[in-house]
């Protein structure tokens, strides 16, 4: 098997990325798994941007085909806000996932319902020596004002989808994986490195 590192700290995209890539045939790595400790800052003006830069320094960093996303929450009646500053969105420092719903509900209590959003991710594959490759998605629904589920992390107690009738921190492992937009994205990426 091939292996492909899933170049992320971040233990909620790191359980959603194991699970869908589980069985494709490739010998997933975590940066623990190797003893890498790298933060990359998200310096970049798009999703791509920042996807590319955290896969091409985790592939540099440990010499392995690696797998980065970037992805964020944009409302339509917020322009699109929180987009790339979805992770720090609050204002306060250190603010929390509860944090940034916190004030992004805030943001929406004077504004009509429903309040149209979508996830939007970008999934980067970098492999020493060759160009990145890309391939993104969305998933498509509403914010809504009470949290529901602790199946998920960031904004999925409030993100809901009306087709399932379930906000995405309602959903099972099995039902996000085959609606979510970064492991959607991710599959799709893996025959790139075989």
């Amino acid at each position: 098997m091939k292996p492909l590192l899933l170049a992320s700290s971040n233990p909620g995209k790191l359980r959603e990325m194991l699970s869908l890539l589980e069985g494709t045939g490739v010998q997933l790595i975590t940066p623990h798994q190797i003893g890498l400790d790298l933060v990359v800052e998200e310096t970049g003006m798009t999703y791509a941007e920042n996807a590319a830069v955290k896969a091409q320094a985790f592939a540099h960093a440990s010499g392995l085909v690696s797998l980065a996303d970037d992805s964020g929450l944009e409302v339509d009646v917020l322009g699109g806000l929180p987009g790339l500053r979805s992770a720090r969105f609050a204002p306060q420092p250190g603010a929390t996932d509860a944090d940034r719903r916190a004030y992004l509900l805030e943001r929406l209590c004077s504004l009509p319902r429903p309040w149209q959003a979508h996830f939007h991710c970008t999934v980067a594959l970098a492999a020493p020596g060759r160009p990145v490759r890309f391939t993104d998605g969305d998933c498509f629904g509403e914010i809504i004002p009470d949290e529901r589920g602790s199946q998920g992390f960031g904004y999925d107690p409030i993100f809901f989808i009306p087709e399932l009738g379930k906000t995405m921190a309602e959903l099972s492992m099995e039902e996000k994986n085959q609606l979510s937009q970064r492991t959607r994205r991710a599959v799709m990426a893996t025959p790139v490195i075989r």
